[in-house]
């Protein structure tokens, strides 16, 4: 299983180089982020075109999530992280598929910090982790997919010095990232490559792709039940480097689904 997990940044305005993406690779499972598009404004149709069942939470000029399955609908679980009723942010999306739960997330940017956004990203946090213990209780083969809007150490920044008071940097985004992986989750793209700098986002500012000046904030974290599936995991950094592109480029990580079923 190919799954990946991309913030489009715009869902409509991005629509052709997604499809060009998606017929290229061909993923198994695509986990998006961003859409900035009201529940009814989704490209459904072309998306069923290029051969995939999509599933989505959208909203208005901002936010929205979506899984799309290529062999087949997901059975769609939670819209929206449990937690708070009363948010109404489109922000998370659980599905499972194939025999793997698939929760596409986007957690809030948070900045500025401190402040009532960061309060936020902090609070939303916590809701993750409770989440995601409740996915360890359960035992599921579960992968945790998407925008986290955090870069867990300084070899996941270009210039860590530059970020220590933003929400993506800050102590208590990192600590509560750990949090979470220490519950038991794999950080695939980090175990496939120990040591090296590897980048997810590059700001449209400053020329910062072309200086590799970027960030590494989309993460794939697999349940324990589930890492022992990884073959691979990179980012197609090729994405980023084509005409009006989003500033994400698509994270993947390559599944042996049979070496779990064994």
């Amino acid at each position: 299983m190919l799954l990946v997990t991309f913030n489009v940044n715009g869902i409509n305005s991005r629509l052709g180089a997604l499809l060009q993406y998606l017929e290229e690779r061909q993923p198994d499972v695509v986990c998006l982020q961003e859409l900035k598009a009201p529940q009814e404004k989704f490209p459904e149709q072309a998306i069923r075109d290029a051969g995939y069942h999509p599933i989505w939470h959208g909203q208005k000029s901002w936010n929205g999530v979506a899984i799309l399955t290529r062999d087949g609908p997901a059975e769609e679980i939670h819209r929206g992280l449990p937690g708070d009723p009363l948010d109404e942010q489109s922000r998370y999306l659980e599905a499972a598929y194939q025999g793997v739960l698939v929760a596409c997330l986007y957690l809030p940017n948070g900045n500025p910090a401190p402040g009532p956004k960061f309060d936020y990203k902090l609070a939303w946090f916590e809701r993750l982790i409770l989440r995601g213990a409740e996915l360890m209780k359960a035992g599921v083969p579960a992968v945790l997919a998407g925008d986290f809007n955090v870069m867990p150490t300084d070899i996941d920044v270009y210039k860590p010095e530059r970020w220590l008071t933003d929400a993506l940097f800050r102590p208590e985004t990192r600590e509560a990232f750990h949090r979470l992986v220490d519950q038991g989750w794999t950080d695939s793209l980090r175990t496939m490559h120990p040591d090296q700098k590897i980048y997810t986002f590059w700001d449209y500012f400053r020329n910062a792709f072309d200086r590799d000046a970027g960030l590494r904030i989309d993460h794939l974290l697999l349940s324990p039940t589930l890492a022992p599936a990884l073959r691979g995991a990179g980012v197609d950094k090729f994405v980023r480097a084509r005409e009006k592109p989003s500033d994400h480029a698509p994270t993947w990580v390559e599944l042996d689904l049979a070496a779990i079923a064994r």
